[in-house]
């Protein structure tokens, strides 16, 4: 029952969203940007999507290091299946995926594998909320979608910030946090206060296998790489709807800089932090829209600019979903078999995730 009523509301999230981003689109002029497109570069972006995996899973794999140095093939294969099931499972159940898979091929338990992830998405958080604010920075008017993207980088911040700072205090005062957590989570939902004892528990002991100097630079390193190609790739992608060569004069031209690729980036990692149905699609296309509207006359982002956002995010999901496809038959593995699984571990730590 409780699966049921999240998947509607995680539905009518996605239609709300998707009806607020396409709600004054000029459906004439998106085909015609889409039918108009070069897709030439799309081939590129493609490269540049499997660039960007293989710089997740080294990092991941940096992380790990301080526990056991995992082989590249079963790092790899955790890593595509997992980030497929992160796209295509409801409940963010595909956040069990990674630490369940590594688990299965390698020493590393799956506790102390989930806390890397969660130190992977508390350092992403950080990463981008900084890169945004020092982005928008250099933007010269300040208008009501700016303050908006503000105050969201500053969400982003405070929440992943906050979440590092008291794990950083559960690592200095182990029982003072656990006390902490019962003495307020407690009082209202006892259960929940326990399973998050647990994980107070798991992280600090995971902290206690960090990588060493090397492997934090690796991390580090990977981290920057990783981004610098994300905004690459979406500004290299909006060059296809240029309108150059077209005669059709509903089409509207439309492209952007490296710098604002970048600032579209990070606004749509802002976005997606919303929880949607499996896919993202609506909150995708609406924090896109978001994002290019900061530069682009709103005729172009109702047009060319939503026909630039579903072509990413088209392009994301089959590269994500298919790499994860591939794996999964190279390692002889049942998606069904897996995704159960993982149903029963995400009932045991719904209220936790």
């Amino acid at each position: 029952m409780k699966r049921a009523v999240k998947l509607i509301a995680s539905l009518l999230v996605t239609i709300l969203f998707s009806w607020w981003a396409f709600r004054d689109t000029d459906w004439k002029s998106q085909w015609a940007s889409l039918r108009s497109a070069d897709y030439i570069y799309v081939l590129p972006y493609f490269a540049i999507l499997l660039l960007i995996h293989l710089c997740r899973t080294l990092r991941w794999g940096f992380l790990l290091s301080g526990m056991q140095r995992v082989a590249f093939r079963p790092l790899n294969e955790a890593s595509g299946i997992g980030f497929m099931m992160l796209l295509v499972l409801p409940f963010r159940l595909g956040e069990f995926a990674r630490p369940f898979l590594i688990a299965q091929r390698s020493t590393i338990r799956r506790s102390a594998a989930m806390t890397s992830v969660v130190l992977e998405r508390i350092t992403d958080g950080l990463f981008v909320a900084t890169l945004l604010r020092g982005l928008l920075f250099f933007l010269p008017t300040e208008t009501e979608a700016v303050r908006l993207v503000k105050l969201g980088s500053t969400l982003m911040f405070a929440v992943f910030g906050g979440g590092l700072a008291f794990l950083f205090f559960a690592r200095w005062q182990h029982d003072r946090a656990v006390h902490l957590v019962r003495a307020t989570v407690g009082r209202v939902v006892p259960k929940l206060a326990d399973k998050m004892a647990d994980v107070v528990d798991g992280f600090v002991g995971a902290m206690r296998q960090l990588p060493d100097a090397k492997g934090l630079v690796g991390f580090f390193l990977c981290t920057v790489v990783y981004w610098g190609l994300n905004g690459a790739g979406m500004a290299l992608v909006s060059r296809a709807f240029s309108c150059s060569g077209v005669t059709d004069a509903a089409c509207q031209p439309m492209g952007l800089s490296l710098y604002q690729g970048y600032v579209v980036m990070t606004v749509l990692v802002v976005g997606l932090m919303i929880p949607a149905a499996p896919g993202m699609m609506g909150t995708f296309q609406a924090a896109t829209k978001v994002g290019l509207s900061l530069f682009l006359p709103a005729a172009v982002v109702n047009s060319s600019g939503l026909a630039y956002a579903n072509v990413v995010w088209l392009c994301q999901t089959v590269q994500q979903v298919g790499l994860g496809l591939v794996l999964l038959s190279l390692g002889h593995l049942s998606f069904r078999d897996i995704a159960t699984k993982l149903d029963k571990e995400g009932e045991a730590s719904a209220p936790v995730a």
